[in-house]
């Protein structure tokens, strides 16, 4: 890959990170202005975001001619698309589509969509974005080694490694874990220790209880800090209260808030009686 070409002008989150992308997976230079024919039949040169066409053989990546019926698809989508990554993103990034209906269908339509008022949408900025797609818009050109090449090269190798690292952590916990069907008439999603830990035992549970359609009220993983286990509530459910155990001989920490307790206990039979002391069958999940 010789280059990587977008539009000139003021830049948005979308072809922003489409760029990020390319350039954590191609590392070369990005060049904002408009394509010419040359640039479009070249296939050494990916045109993002501009062009009027959309050619992965071609390397051009334009949604701009896209019906305007047509599901919200934006650069970023058809670059994850030609990465093989577009599918997982869409399930373990929350602000994927959020980002498309942005930059297909604008701010009113979008909060519209996500049922918030329209000054919502502006009060989700941050200086961080305004920096960053402001920099990135003031120069024509961004070389290896500037610093707003960096940050990007690094925003896109972190969104490959995350949405990678999610797809492999999503099969780990169906390949280590289990549901507990407990008497009360509630559900746990229980994660086996395994050697060696990951970095954060609980990452990703929720995430698979939502995926899998599990119904679970509470997780119980690995203790990284020690040879037990922690318990939480999943999407803080009220019905189920730590601190009704927190005097328990084998709990050595519940949070006051009660949700969420560490226990040196390792036997799943003592986990589930815990499980079902924190139980309020009378309180409202939320």
């Amino acid at each position: 890959m010789k280059s990587i070409l977008t539009h000139p002008g003021g830049a948005h989150k979308d072809d922003f990170l489409a760029c990020s992308l390319m350039i954590a997976r191609y590392g070369c230079e990005v060049i904002r202005r408009e394509p010419s024919e040359s640039d479009l039949e070249d296939c050494e040169v990916a045109v993002l975001d501009v062009g009027g066409e959309h050619d992965p053989e071609k390397m051009n990546f334009d949604h701009h001619q896209f019906d305007r019926d047509h599901p919200p698809t934006c650069a970023l989508s058809l670059v994850l698309q030609f990465m093989g990554l577009y599918e997982d993103a869409r399930q373990y990034c929350d602000w994927l589509e959020t980002s498309e209906w942005l930059d297909t269908r604008g701010a009113v339509k979008t909060a519209q969509w996500l049922e918030v008022d329209r000054s919502a949408m502006a009060k989700l900025n941050s200086p961080i974005d305004i920096t960053l797609l402001r920099r990135f818009a003031a120069q024509e050109r961004h070389c290896t080694g500037e610093p707003v090449y960096e940050v990007m090269r690094m925003i896109g190798e972190d969104m490959i490694a995350f949405i990678e690292g999610m797809r492999e952590r999503m099969l780990e916990i169906e390949a280590q874990s289990e549901v507990w069907e407990l008497e009360p008439g509630f559900s746990a999603l229980f994660l086996r220790r395994t050697e060696p830990l990951p970095a954060e035992p609980s990452a990703g549970l929720g995430r698979y209880i939502e995926m899998k359609q599990l119904g679970c009220v509470a997780m119980v993983y690995p203790d990284r800090r020690g040879e037990g286990y922690g318990l939480t509530r999943f999407n803080d459910d009220l019905r189920l209260d730590f601190t009704k155990i927190s005097e328990w001989e084998d709990v050595h920490f519940a949070h006051k808030a009660g949700f969420v307790a560490k226990t040196t206990a390792t036997d799943a039979e003592r986990l589930q009686e815990m499980l079902v002391a924190a139980w309020c069958s009378d309180v409202s999940k939320s």
